[in-house]
């Protein structure tokens, strides 16, 4: 007899029995390894968040371990009045500190050129013809040349016959290599004036005028040039030639070829933008005062943003190693780690260090202190009667901007280089942290061998079991047959 499934032969609830027997089997294995799986997920989670932190809180130490971040210098403008601001000024952290009194009165442009009105031989109409071939004789085209004499900006356009005054002023506008010139038209609504085709050049300076050549003297393109193929005749002129930029500094006049002034006060470059004002005279014009100073506001944004990203990171840290305090409370991914608590112990110590190449000394006269709680604080009250926090920050940021570069960023002591050093060893690829994820990511890549080889004893052990009682279920199942037979015969005896 062929059994098909267990205790079918027998009666018997073998199948029950065999998956009774491989659930006691599998059940503490599987409960350990799930509770392995499980904590090394937790422990690589918490890496990468405490990485992610450590991150962020380098960032704010970059930004405090360098001179030149620290002692970077602030431009401060006050106009005569908030109407008109005259310009805007950069400085490098090498400018001198000083104020100067700048006054502009002239700013950069290019030049500009107009063809002259229909009564003295120019366009009636935007559709007048700039050039008609006059004769068989005479060419088909020519070509006029757009240049700047000073430099080595040039482009030419070609003059079809019957190109009209529109067509001509697309061509101009589209041209691939236009270096700056703009062409329109305006049409002065009479018939003397006539349209007007307007050149506009970006490009300033004085000198730096624009000259249209005929390149093939033809007579009609003179409406349209500044000067013959040789550059020797005179045709149309500016209207307004490209000029400089002037302005005054502490009374001395000075000039640029465009509108920024570079390094006219070493150091500092300002940018002019409009016209200073005048004073009651309607002559005289008025100077705004440009002051060279620390940059007080942004490095107290950088030791704000460095107080922030300590407490945040010392908050994961906090939280990822501690225990519960009840039954109720589960212990932080890491709790007790010493590595973890190690970070933290060596931060705190950089913070609480001095420096004695700073009249500061320690980050608490920046006013920077540790609250009850552990984190940083520039707190508003008067703890230890040297001042607030706030006060003490305040007094080193109006009077010592050196020492305070010092705290942070001197080569051998400054808390900000070695806290930086500190924490890279840690967050780097080959860092103490990231080698560890690793190490956790390998430990877990082995315990999905051992599931697997876990699994494949499993099924060995599922195949014996029913090996065994599928035996069982044939022999029971013979003797349920040999008993009826019998049965059934003394019944009939």
């Amino acid at each position: 007899m062929s059994i098909q499934s267990l205790g079918v032969g027998s009666g018997l609830d073998l199948e029950a029995l065999v998956s009774q027997l491989l659930e006691a089997e599998r059940a503490p294995k599987q409960e350990r390894l799930d509770s392995q799986e499980e904590s090394y997920d937790a422990e690589i989670s918490s890496i990468g968040t405490l990485k992610s932190k450590m991150k962020e809180f380098l960032d704010s130490v970059d930004e405090l371990r360098s001179d030149a971040n620290l002692k970077g210098r602030e431009p401060t403008i006050k106009n005569p009045s908030e109407n008109i601001e005259p310009f805007t000024a950069d400085a490098s952290n090498s400018a001198v500190e000083a104020t100067y009194a700048i006054a502009v009165t002239q700013i950069a442009s290019g030049s500009r050129i107009e063809t002259d009105n229909a009564a003295d031989g120019g366009f009636s109409s935007t559709s007048d013809p700039v050039y008609t071939q006059p004769t068989l004789l005479d060419p088909p085209s020519g070509s006029l040349t757009f240049k700047i004499g000073a430099t080595s900006d040039s482009f030419s356009i070609d003059v079809n016959a019957g190109m009209t005054l529109q067509q001509l002023s697309s061509a101009i506008n589209s041209a691939d290599d236009n270096f700056g010139v703009r062409s329109s038209i305006i049409d002065t609504g009479t018939a003397s004036g006539g349209a007007k085709l307007v050149f506009t050049s970006s490009v300033e300076g004085e000198g730096n005028d624009l000259v249209i050549v005929n390149d093939n003297d033809l007579a009609e393109l003179n409406r349209v040039a500044t000067t013959n193929s040789t550059e020797t005749v005179d045709y149309l002129s500016p209207v307004k030639n490209a000029q400089n930029s002037k302005a005054t500094i502490d009374g001395i006049a000075v000039e640029s070829s465009t509108t920024v002034f570079e390094n006219v006060i070493e150091n500092v470059s300002f940018t002019v933008s409009q016209l200073s004002e005048l004073g009651e005279d309607g002559v005289t014009p008025l100077t705004s005062s440009l002051k060279i100073g620390f940059d007080s506001e942004g490095l107290e944004g950088k030791i704000r943003d460095f107080v922030d990203n300590f407490n945040a990171l010392n908050t994961q840290i906090t939280s990822l190693t501690r225990y519960g305090l009840s039954d109720l409370e589960e212990d932080g991914a890491l709790a007790g780690d010493s590595m973890i608590r190690g970070i933290q112990q060596g931060l705190s110590n950089m913070i609480s260090s001095s420096v004695s190449s700073s009249g500061l000394g320690t980050l608490f006269q920046l006013g920077i202190e540790f609250n009850d709680d552990g984190d940083l604080e520039i707190g508003s009250s008067d703890k230890y009667g040297f001042g607030s926090g706030e006060d003490r920050l305040r007094d080193a940021l109006e009077d010592n901007f050196d020492d305070i570069a010092a705290l942070f960023a001197d080569e051998e002591q400054g808390v900000a280089v070695r806290m930086y050093e500190y924490v890279e060893q840690y967050t780097n690829f080959s860092g103490l942290l990231s080698s560890r994820e690793r190490s956790v990511r390998d430990q877990k890549d082995q315990l999905a061998d051992e599931r697997e080889q876990f699994e494949l004893r499993m099924a060995s052990t599922e195949q014996i079991l029913r090996d065994k009682y599928l035996n069982l279920d044939q022999t029971v199942a013979q003797l349920n047959q040999t008993g009826s037979a019998l049965v059934a015969a003394l019944g009939s005896a």
